[in-house]
């Protein structure tokens, strides 16, 4: 999945609604930008691999917020099934 689908995928926005969307089982792709503190996402990518979603990292937290439809920076945002 791309930044593309995921503008008109439903989708959740934050490191919180990541970690909840894992722990549900409802996340189909994870995306994580490439300039968050990795101490924040960390845990979210480690949720992703042991679930086996997929994950894709983006150039900035600026960029994924943009892709998400919101004027501040994203750490961290997930498309859902």
């Amino acid at each position: 999945m791309n930044l593309e689908a995921l503008q008109v995928a439903r989708h959740v926005i934050g490191v919180k609604q990541v970690t909840k969307a894992l722990k549900r089982g409802s996340a189909a792709c994870v995306f994580i930008a490439g300039d968050a503190e990795q101490a924040i996402v960390a845990s979210i990518v480690e949720m992703a691999e042991a679930g086996g979603v997929e994950l894709q990292t983006v150039a900035s937290m600026k960029e994924l917020g943009t892709a998400c439809g919101i004027e501040v920076g994203a750490a961290a945002a997930a498309a859902l099934k």
